[in-house]
């Protein structure tokens, strides 16, 4: 299978870095184009099919993945309507783009939506996709390739915002709690480094906790909130600063 991508930049790129560690794609198998020639410049050297024209991308592939900026989107899509093979499926990871704006442009083409976040650059992204006139065969090869990219999500488009807020704009607030707390423990006594590699790892426990127990988060606090203890009296401290209610009204306010 042979696959396209339309835009090399932060998210184009990571894509087709995932990809090709992930094997999901052979090099040869592969075609980027971009009009900055700077960032096709290290797929060239992977052997990666790189051009300026995004017609060589589009002509050539099985699935075109079209990562532009929002606004340039339906401009892209149409100058590429021409040359799609009849055959091909499109995937916009433009966001906000409805699925109906991208259906103006290419009717007839089964057209995906998709939402990966930052994650996507460590093969750990949460990707949530809408589609719009496609099969299960063909939804199970567009999951297929993001699944080397992290965890893979269909989801109703109408649901795509809140699903956005809590994973895309939730990298942002993860990365806020982890330095919150490496503040606290440098004032603590501990070096910003320690304090970092403490919280990564307390992270990576909390979410290996969640996924092997299949608990509800509050079950495993109750686990470490003793009577009289020490998490308790922090977890209270919360609550009472609004850590909850400012979560919540966070996830809110991005969608």
């Amino acid at each position: 299978m042979k696959i396209g991508i339309v835009g090399a930049g932060n998210i184009g790129g990571a894509i087709a870095r995932g990809l090709l560690q992930s094997k999901a794609v052979a090099p040869g198998n592969l075609y980027v184009t971009d009009i900055c020639p700077a960032l096709l410049q290290p797929f060239s050297a992977l052997g990666v099919s790189a051009s300026t024209q995004n017609a060589d991308a589009a002509r050539a592939s099985d699935v075109v993945i079209v990562a532009v900026k929002p606004w340039i989107l339906p401009e892209v899509l149409h100058k590429l309507r021409p040359v799609l093979p009849p055959q091909a499926l499109v995937v916009s990871v433009a966001a906000g783009v409805t699925l109906e704006r991208i259906r103006a442009e290419l009717p007839g083409f089964p057209v995906f939506r998709a939402t990966p976040n930052t994650a996507i650059a460590a093969g750990q992204s949460m990707t949530f996709i809408a589609s719009d006139g496609t099969s299960a065969a063909q939804e199970e090869v567009v999951r297929a390739l993001f699944a080397g990219l992290g965890k893979v999500l269909f989801i109703p488009e109408h649901q795509m915002a809140a699903a956005t807020a809590l994973s895309s704009c939730g990298i942002a607030y993860a990365m806020r709690y982890i330095s919150a707390n490496m503040r606290a423990g440098v004032e603590l006594g501990l070096a910003p480094d320690a304090a970092k590699s403490i919280m990564l790892q307390t992270l990576q426990g909390a979410v290996s906790l969640l996924a092997q127990s299949g608990e509800h988060p509050e079950k495993e606090i109750d686990k470490v909130t003793t009577p009289k203890g020490l998490t308790i009296k922090g977890i209270n401290q919360l609550d009472h600063g609004g850590f909850t209610s400012a979560i919540i009204n966070a996830v809110k306010a991005s969608v």
